[in-house]
């Protein structure tokens, strides 16, 4: 088949490279605009295209998908099917309609479950032991269009978001290369989605990781690994933010929540229904990253020091 990738972050490449190698044909791929990185602000181009450049597939980076010109370039291109993993813009029904066998797009959760951006980070965040990818027939809603094929996965006890981008990165570049020679061989079943049982991941915002310790232990490590490594959970101490790389829950009789109980050698932090967190690695504001018996080599913080 002849195929039009779009996509823009790391998570997509694997997807497009397993294209690149399958019996199918790349012929463009579409990513999100160059964008200003780090302090300097140098403009960078996404993976993707760096990706497709790199294998000679021509690229195209409109602004947006509305004004008419992105449907002429498809057009020109005549694909057979769009293949769509983390692009970052909403497809117009033109565009949704253009292809042969239409849209297809590679959702990082077992949908309905995680619809919209952030399907990753909140399925650790809310507690999941179960998770993958949904190959879905696009349509105009949000993540709403009839499922194809579904890759589960379990999520590891300590598993971060990063360590899950990169694993479901290349279960879903298996599973799309399986669905379109289902697509192409007339096999491939789709099933409606149950809307009843939708649930959402909204775009992550910086605020959402600031570690609220009225919460359980528990609640507060799957949000720790949920937000690593962007945008990180942190505290305040001492009026300067600490970023939580990792830490570990623990059930411990408490009289408040929010203060040292422990600082021999380590930092344990009462939470609320009588948890507790014990830290094992944090990044002080202005330090790199270190585990927390470094830190206390360099500052000591006393029993019962309030923390926000």
């Amino acid at each position: 088949m002849r195929i039009v990738f779009m996509g823009t972050p790391d998570y997509s490449v694997k997807t497009l490279e397993s294209l690149i190698n399958s019996p199918h044909k790349v012929i463009g791929v579409f990513a999100q605009p160059d964008k200003p990185v780090g302090r300097k602000q140098i403009l960078t181009a996404p993976p993707v295209k760096v990706c497709a450049e790199n294998n000679g597939i021509p690229v195209f980076q409109p602004k947006t998908l509305k004004d008419g010109e992105a449907l002429k370039i498809l057009r020109e291109l005549n694909p057979d099917v769009i293949v769509v993993v983390a692009y970052g813009k909403i497809l117009p029904k033109d565009i949704l309609e253009l292809p042969k066998y239409g849209c297809i797009n590679g959702h990082a959760s077992l949908l309905p479950k995680y619809r919209g951006a952030s399907p990753i980070q909140w399925c650790i965040v809310c507690g999941e032991k179960k998770t993958g990818v949904t190959i879905m027939q696009m349509d105009e809603g949000m993540d709403t269009g009839d499922i194809i094929d579904v890759a589960e996965t379990d999520v590891g006890e300590y598993e971060t978001a990063e360590e899950l981008f990169d694993r479901l990165s290349v279960i879903s570049a298996d599973a799309m290369v399986k669905t379109l020679d289902k697509i192409q061989l007339s096999t491939a079943i789709r099933t409606k989605q149950d809307d009843s049982l939708a649930t959402f991941a909204p775009i992550i915002k910086k605020e959402m990781a600031h570690l609220d310790f009225s919460k359980d232990a528990y609640t507060l490590s799957n949000e720790i690994r949920g937000y690593y490594s962007w945008p990180c959970s942190f505290f305040v101490l001492d009026g300067k933010r600490v970023k939580v790389i990792s830490a570990r829950p623990m059930d411990k009789t408490v009289n408040d929540y929010g203060f040292v109980i422990d600082n021999n050698g380590k930092i344990v932090i009462s939470c609320g229904n009588n948890t507790a967190l014990e830290l094992l690695k944090v990044q002080p504001e202005g330090s790199k990253a270190m585990e927390v018996s470094v830190m206390l080599n360099g500052r000591k913080i006393e029993l019962n020091t309030k923390v926000e």
